[in-house]
């Protein structure tokens, strides 16, 4: 049986890690590791009163960054399978199954959790301009990844070890960013990426990032696509 390994990057995340925790199948994963980065507030504590095991960096590294050392931390105790699932209860865990499955299969080498392929999206809380963004963001990337995905923009992936073994992720950005230089890596190595359908779950309580920094991580996507064409990654 494979090792599937479950990461959680978060920050301030008191409000809806239980709920997450408890969504995810334990019989069906190895391990899960919350990896915090400097939190002011009880994530920490609520993590270790779970059982959950805790990585604590050093200094607030930002998103890409709290993702890097969980990634190092699931290869080292032997992950065959890592999958990310933000602890913001957006996204639903009781799916991650699903997720493995074509991956342990050989199927594919990467999987995503998309908000959009099963439709109800705005139905769902997220944002109309959020929405428009994610889609053209998203046409873009399929015109140059040509991973055919009806969203690049989830905070719930699933990789085999042999990708994150491949893809040089260290060298990202630690900025939200780094989900696209990740997929970006894995499309020129020719990896398989696939997806299911997850319910679309906004709501007050949840991780939000705002205007600006949604628009600063646009600009950063179209970036990363014109590198890729460039041939600079």
């Amino acid at each position: 049986m494979l090792k599937t390994v479950v990461i959680m990057p978060a920050y301030n995340a008191e409000k809806t890690l239980e709920k997450t925790y408890r969504d995810i199948p334990k019989d069906q994963v190895s391990e899960i590791i919350l990896g915090d980065d400097c939190s002011q507030d009880k994530t920490i504590e609520i993590a270790e009163k779970l059982g959950i095991r805790v990585l604590k960096t050093p200094h607030n590294l930002g998103y890409g960054g709290n993702q890097k050392m969980l990634y190092r931390e699931a290869l080292k105790r032997g992950a065959d399978v890592i999958v990310m699932v933000h602890p913001d209860w957006q996204y639903d865990a009781t799916k991650i199954p699903e997720m493995v499955a074509p991956i342990a299969a050989g199927e594919k080498d990467v999987m995503m959790g998309s908000r959009v392929l099963g439709g109800g999206t705005l139905a769902g809380g997220m944002p109309i301009w959020k929405y428009i963004s994610n889609r053209f963001l998203t046409w873009c990337e399929n015109m140059t990844f040509r991973l055919d995905l009806s969203e690049y923009h989830t905070g719930f992936r699933a990789f085999s070890r042999k990708v994150l073994e491949t893809i040089p992720f260290e060298k990202n950005s630690n900025d939200f960013v780094f989900d696209t230089e990740v997929l970006a890596e894995a499309a020129r190595k020719k990896f398989r990426a696939g997806e299911i359908a997850v319910p679309c779950r906004y709501f007050s309580e949840a991780s939000e990032i705002n205007f600006v920094r949604s628009s600063v991580y646009g600009l950063q996507t179209l970036w990363v696509c014109l590198k890729y064409w460039l041939n600079l990654i």
